[in-house]
């Protein structure tokens, strides 16, 4: 995916809009507030002042054409739900929603948000797996009940293939892929005879209880 449109330029949007763009994305932007568009001109592909509540501002920028379409509209219920309306109207096929609660996710996933965000929960839910394993170094939250974490593979991990640890059986955990540190590398899908070094990151898919269950 390489364009990215988004609507509502608070602290979130704008922060994601630059991270998109620093990473290669070509974004475009919408904001009501021009002096928040004047900062965003400095890294987007094309910012402009609109309220994203028009459904001619949408359909001027071809906002069907992204490749995933972000609202981020703040603490404005109304808005967000009668924006991602429109955008399915348009059908767009990706609608990513920030939201403020649960009951405000509910709303937009039954009118057709592909995903609703909620950073304070998904933030929230990252710092505490990360406090409760130590050993866990970054952790995602999938949608559904699985999640993807990031461990340093504890003591009595060291020297034995995935094989002997039988990860699967024990955890209920599957091992994606292996990132090593010393020289850098990556191994995708890892076999049962690969044998953990100290100086590997484990890239591990399960459900969060089984993922926190791995001690450092």
């Amino acid at each position: 995916m390489g364009k990215f449109v988004v609507l509502g330029l608070g602290n979130f949007g704008t922060y994601l809009a630059k991270s998109l763009s620093e990473v290669g994305k070509e974004v475009i932007a919408v904001d009501r507030n021009k002096e928040r568009v004047q900062k965003a001109q400095e890294f987007c592909s094309y910012a402009l002042v609109g309220d994203a509540t028009d459904k001619s501002i949408l359909e001027s920028i071809g906002v069907e054409k992204g490749d995933t379409v972000m609202v981020s509209l703040g603490d404005n219920i109304s808005a967000s739900v009668l924006v991602t309306l429109y955008l399915k109207d348009l059908d767009v096929q990706n609608v990513q929603v920030k939201i403020i609660s649960e009951d405000h996710g509910r709303v937009l996933e039954k009118i057709g948000a592909t995903e609703v965000i909620f950073p304070e929960r998904d933030l929230a839910k990252k710092v505490a797996q990360t406090l409760s394993s130590p050993n866990v170094i970054d952790y995602l939250p999938l949608t559904g009940e699985y999640d993807i974490a990031e461990i340093a593979p504890p003591k009595d991990f060291i020297g034995k293939t995935l094989a002997e640890l039988r990860l699967r059986n024990k955890y209920n955990i599957s091992i994606l892929a292996v990132r090593g540190l010393v020289p850098e590398s990556i191994t995708m899908n890892p076999g049962g005879s690969f044998t953990v070094k100290d100086s590997d990151i484990l890239i591990a898919l399960g459900k969060p209880d089984d993922i926190e269950n791995i001690k450092g």
